[in-house]
């Protein structure tokens, strides 16, 4: 019995839960809105790396990666130039690749907030009572999936009540 009263409170739950994140989908403004804080988070890090970009331009040089190697005593000074130039490059163009997946980065959200701009101002530009129609369709299947939770609680109280007077007679 304690198997089923348990399987009653859990579908119980499940049904509750399942109605309760039926939201509204979100408007197209709040959609732009989005995309613009993403869109400067982008080219935020754009510009992060493009200043690590023109230090490693300047690191690259010769007598730069020279002075970075003056206190470093070796029989083989070439290779460790060499070395360091290899290292440098290698971190130059990582950052590069980097560079090139943020830009089309950027200009897909450039893109999607152009997009979502458009469809804000068709939202804005529906009659009003055109709107008022669309959210009441919008929450039918909330009301019904609500509902159907209830009656689905009141059959399973029913039949959990009805066994347990049974088990007493």
């Amino acid at each position: 019995m304690k198997v089923n009263a348990s399987s009653v409170i859990f579908a119980l739950l499940f049904f509750l839960v399942a109605t309760v994140n039926a939201q509204e989908p979100v408007s197209a403004a709040e959609t732009a809105d989005k995309l613009r804080a993403q869109l400067l988070d982008v080219q935020f890090q754009e510009e992060n790396l493009k200043l690590r970009l023109q230090q490693l331009d300047e690191d690259l040089k010769p007598e730069n990666i020279q002075r970075a190697l003056a206190g470093i005593g070796s029989t083989r000074p070439e290779e460790l130039r060499e070395s360091r130039r290899r290292q440098l490059q290698i971190e130059r163009d990582g950052i590069a690749a980097q560079l090139k997946v943020l830009e089309t980065s950027r200009v897909r959200l450039e893109a999607a907030i152009l997009e979502a701009d458009a469809r804000a101002y068709q939202e804005s530009a529906r009659p009003m009572q055109q709107g008022l129609i669309a959210r009441s369709t919008r929450n039918k299947p909330l009301l019904i999936s609500g509902g159907a939770s209830f009656v689905l609680f009141g059959i399973l109280a029913s039949l959990y009540v009805r066994r347990r007077l049974r088990r007493r007679s």
